[in-house]
């Protein structure tokens, strides 16, 4: 950069759904990056979309990195506009679960997201993506893609994670089993829900798949191969305690390629990071970009 031009700006993508008490949050880490001399250009996001029309934006400009003020959900729109741009990715977590935010070391810390801004150092992570789509931390389908599929907007930005609750209350109780075809590097399994992880952390800090991480170039693909309401269940409770990777008919096949579709042809919706991106039957496949990520 020639001597005398000001550094560019990064650019702070905000999902201001969270409430005015997180708005203050925001506002002392971008008063904490300005202070450092990195100035910031704060885009609030009003409608889906918005965050991954920013971050395309910040990554045809001069913009020198960006960073996402929101949930999973806000954070992958961003990787999807800025995905292959040579941008610093830089979280501020005022999400509901914050998954990536606990993988990366950060969790719901304020503090610790400042000091991986401010001081912290960057590391690159691999991202998945379905058919045309990036996701940073799992995709899936079955029970918690009919979860996220019935969330009430309105009810998620007053209650947060209590929507996941009703929603997977009402989801529950109208439950009818599923079968899925999961197809792994060629292999073929059956399944009643399945979700590819790239990361440990699954809905905040619970853990489906031991090995996974961001620094591997495959997905680990976790199978629930029953799909009863009491199995499901019995999966949530296991979940809550850590146990899923101990149960006997739960099977983590990691892989490159994955394939899916319904047993019965059905177009059923797919969650990656906690939104709706796709319907079956999908490819599932590690992306050849990797995006560097700010972390403590």
């Amino acid at each position: 950069m020639p001597p005398g031009e000001a550094d560019p700006d990064w650019v702070v993508i905000h999902n201001p759904t969270a409430g005015w008490r997180r708005a203050r949050r925001v506002a002392r880490v971008v008063a904490a990056l300005t202070a450092a001399g990195r100035p910031s250009t704060v885009l609030r996001t009003g409608r889906r979309g918005d965050a991954e029309s920013f971050a395309a934006g910040a990554a045809r400009g001069r913009a020198a990195a960006v960073i996402v003020a929101g949930g999973d959900g806000t954070i992958n729109e961003a990787l999807n506009g800025m995905a292959g741009a040579p941008l610093g990715l830089g979280l501020i977590p005022v999400g509901t679960a914050n998954v990536l935010a606990h993988e990366l070391g950060i969790g719901a810390s304020l503090d610790r997201a400042a000091c991986a801004l401010v001081g912290g150092r960057s590391r690159t992570i691999r991202l998945g993506r379905v058919d045309g789509r990036y996701f940073a931390m799992m995709a899936g389908v079955g029970f918690d893609a009919a979860v996220v599929a019935g969330i009430d907007p309105a009810i998620k930005r007053r209650f947060g994670k209590g929507a996941y609750a009703l929603s997977g209350l009402r989801v529950f109780w109208n439950w009818r089993r599923r079968r899925y075809r999961v197809t792994v590097d060629g292999a073929a399994h059956e399944a009643a829900s399945a979700v590819c992880c790239n990361g440990r952390f699954y809905g905040g800090r619970f853990v489906l798949a031991e090995e996974a991480s961001l620094d591997d170039d495959c997905l680990h693909v976790v199978l629930f191969e029953r799909g009863g309401r009491w199995a499901i269940l019995r999966y949530l409770v296991a979940m809550t305690l850590g146990l899923v990777p101990r149960l006997p008919d739960v099977r983590v096949v990691p892989g490159r390629v994955v394939t899916i579709e319904a047993v019965d042809g059905a177009s059923e919706p797919v969650q990656a990071d906690g939104d709706i991106i796709a319907r079956l039957p999908v490819r599932v496949t590690m992306a050849a970009e990797e995006t560097r990520v700010f972390v403590p």
